[in-house]
């Protein structure tokens, strides 16, 4: 029996020299566990410069990889079929790279607190107990949360680039589980920081749920977990569709879910306000493009033929997305809260290019697929610097994100000031900077693809939100300085994600046709 069952077994296939980007991010991750364990005595107070030139290392090696592969012509499906390598996932692997290297030198930084970083130095001690109390008074610092980004990347890439639903969903729990540990991990305010990490967690376990249900029911359908499969069964299945709906219906909680689309939005403001300033501002932008990409490349590639069926909803979605961001904005007093509903706004902005579906460009207008690529590049660097900048601005007890401490902050930090002030108007699609072309050309695709009734409300709404983005630089500028706070010293591990974010807001507000070009050559899915 065992005679008959070997020519059955066929090795797999892994092409390591496509797949490196991911594997060496992995491996890295493995290596910095390993680094945090084992760097002990004397060789404790290197493990930082250690970790960070591990993330830094890895994430450029990667990088080059993913050039070097986009240089070559290297696509198709890899893995024994588990992964798609084409246009879309070099830009979702390239951005990932890019803006989690970035957004680790945040991480890096120490001169928080008289020297002591922003994360709690054990992550298994009991806020305000003894073992906690120990470790500050030692400066005992652990540096798990090196690898946990890079585990966290890894499973992000993984979900931008899966080509069936069972590695999607791997992809979605890899990348998931170091996101719950990471924002549990603050120093200061550790009980709102664990109670941000319970409900990330609770809700993204239910939002799972619904996720491998949907899974389960499209695998009845269609009878296979992959997308060029289920594409086929979709377009030429003479069934009844009751399984397909569902299944589409409970899928998109799981995905839209990541992305911060409302009704599936609640956990975004407090996990925002709760986690530590520089996961916040990893989250930000790193979650939402691999979910914005693995949102596209189900709905597009496997679900295409069906688009009849999802744009409605989709539409309905980003309307409700829009207004609640920009609405609930109005009224916040905090400014990581402000920016989580800016966040969940733009969300809304990224749909209406999703709704327009179409992959083919017009002349200078991209095809939904890039220019959904190019407004996460460009939101991602405004994102990256305006939370690196948020890390600045403290008080006594340490950062303080009130509008309160704002005030009058162009008399104390021009610098900051205006910084914030660029990124905010980004945010709000004021020309010349990356918003505002970012905007214009999701809302091209958008009208390209016959929703122009969405397109007005969409501009409607960012008339609304540049509201709270200006209200904050007025308060900056104009506002009464505030006693208690003040701009705290920052080192270069800050400052080279702003000045970076700056430049690149600029650049692709005056000159972003090599940005759309790109995007617009690398913009299509294959199957």
């Amino acid at each position: 029996m065992s005679t008959m069952l070997m020519p059955m077994l066929t090795a797999p296939v892994i092409e390591l020299r496509a797949l490196a980007p991911v594997l060496i991010i992995f491996a890295a991750a493995c290596l910095g566990v390993l680094v945090d364990a084992l760097m002990l005595g004397r060789w404790r107070s290197w493990r930082d410069e250690v970790q960070i030139g591990i993330v830094l290392g890895s994430t450029i090696a990667a990088l080059a990889y993913v050039v070097l592969n986009a240089r070559l012509g290297l696509s198709g499906p890899l893995a024994m079929g588990s992964i798609m390598l084409d246009g879309p996932t070099a830009v979702a692997w390239g951005a990932l790279l890019v803006f989690g290297a970035l957004a680790s030198l945040v991480f890096r930084e120490s001169r928080v607190a008289g020297g002591v970083v922003v994360f709690a130095s054990s992550a298994s001690s009991v806020p305000g107990g003894q073992d906690e109390a120990d470790a500050d008074r030692v400066r005992l610092q652990q540096t798990e949360v090196f690898p946990l980004v890079l585990f966290s990347l890894t499973g992000m890439m993984v979900f931008a680039a899966a080509n069936d639903l069972l590695t999607l969903f791997v992809g979605l729990e890899v990348f998931s589980l170091p996101l719950y540990l990471l924002c549990g991990m603050a120093r200061r305010r550790r009980l709102l920081s664990q109670e941000a990490s319970l409900k990330y967690f609770l809700l993204g376990a239910l939002s799972s749920a619904f996720f491998l249900f949907g899974v389960a029911l499209i695998y009845a359908f269609a009878g296979s977990f992959t997308y060029a499969d289920i594409a086929t069964a979709v377009a030429t299945s003479p069934y009844g569709r009751g399984l397909l709906f569902t299944g589409i219906a409970l899928l998109s909680v799981g995905l839209l879910f990541k992305v911060g689309v409302v009704p599936f939005h609640n956990w975004t403001p407090d996990v925002y306000v709760g986690a530590p300033t520089p996961v916040t501002g990893f989250m930000a932008i790193c979650t939402k493009l691999a979910a914005v990409l693995a949102t596209l490349r189900v709905f597009y590639v496997a679900l295409g033929a069906e688009r009849w069926s999802w744009q409605p909803l989709f539409a309905a979605l980003a309307v409700a997305t829009m207004i609640v961001g920009a609405v609930a904005g109005l009224t916040q007093r905090d400014v990581k809260r402000m920016l989580a509903y800016s966040s969940i706004a733009h969300a809304g902005f990224l749909l209406t290019a999703v709704v327009g579906a179409n992959q083919d460009g017009v002349g200078r207008t991209p095809s939904s697929v890039a220019s959904i690529l190019f407004y996460l590049v460009a939101y991602g660097f405004a994102t990256i610097g305006a939370f690196g900048l948020v890390t600045m601005v403290r008080n006594a007890a340490g950062e303080d994100n009130s509008f309160a401490a704002w005030s009058g902050l162009a008399r104390k930090n021009p610098w900051v000031a205006g910084l914030m002030s660029l990124f905010l108007l980004s945010f709000a699609g004021i020309p010349l900077t990356a918003g505002f072309i970012g905007k214009w050309t999701v809302f091209a695709s958008a009208w390209r693809g016959g929703f122009g009734w969405l397109v007005v409300v969409a501009v409607l709404v960012s008339l609304v939100a540049a509201y709270f983005y200006l209200r904050l630089i007025v308060v900056m500028f104009s506002g009464e300085p505030a006693a208690e706070s003040y701009v705290g010293e920052a080192s270069g591990w800050t400052w080279v994600p702003v000045i970076i974010g700056a430049a690149a807001t600029v650049f692709l507000g005056i000159l972003p046709d090599a940005a759309l070009t790109l995007t617009s050559s690398l913009g299509t899915f294959l199957r």
